[in-house]
């Protein structure tokens, strides 16, 4: 289940392996290419010298701005995400010991129960939690009954939607293609109101 998220192999292995760089990476993937967004968490951990849930929600706020500003950027909005960043790990440090996996495997919940939690996260609306599920039951072997159902249609077998389909530079073009074609859709729709 190897992750293709950033075209950078050390990256990665660091969604792979690091479940709060994963969380974080999905945080981080809005209004910046996926690559960009994913990246950002061993940018992160890089320049502070780890990546903990504790550290960085006590992190001097406006030393992570700096952190999120250093070549290259984390972000594009680096003071609005340096702090999103926090919040999300005061939430993994108070509600789920410092532990970001706790979310999807504490009591041991379904489908249903992980969407609801991941919304309960700053900067989590309904479609990124459904997207983030889906990544975790498909690129990260999450086998909560109903994950598929909870996080449709991103979960859906075969959907080329979201970076939980991505596997291969191959699959990058053709989620691409998916999304364009999503945003042209909406865009004729809103258009036609």
């Amino acid at each position: 289940m190897t992750m293709y998220l950033t075209g950078d192999a050390a990256a990665d292995e660091l969604l792979e392996s690091d479940d709060l760089a994963l969380l974080l990476g999905m945080l981080l993937d809005q209004q910046v290419t996926m690559e960009s967004a994913f990246a950002g968490p061993a940018k992160i951990r890089d320049r502070v010298g780890g990546l903990k849930a504790d550290v960085l929600a006590d992190f001097e706020p406006d030393a992570l701005v700096e952190v999120f500003k250093q070549s290259p950027a984390v972000h594009r909005f680096p003071g609005s995400m340096a702090a999103r960043v926090q919040s999300v790990c005061a939430a993994v440090r108070d509600d789920w010991g410092g532990d970001a996996s706790a979310i999807w495997t504490q009591g041991n919940p379904d489908g249903a129960e992980v969407l609801k939690r991941l919304k309960k996260l700053p900067g989590f609306g309904e479609q990124k939690a459904k997207i983030f599920l889906a990544l975790l039951g498909k690129r990260r072997g999450l086998d909560a009954p109903g994950w598929r159902e909870a996080s449709a249609p991103y979960g859906d077998e075969g959907s080329l939607m979201s970076v939980a389909d991505i596997t291969s530079p191959e699959t990058l073009a053709r989620v691409r293609e998916s999304k364009k074609a999503a945003k042209a859709a909406a865009k004729a729709a809103k258009e036609k109101r």
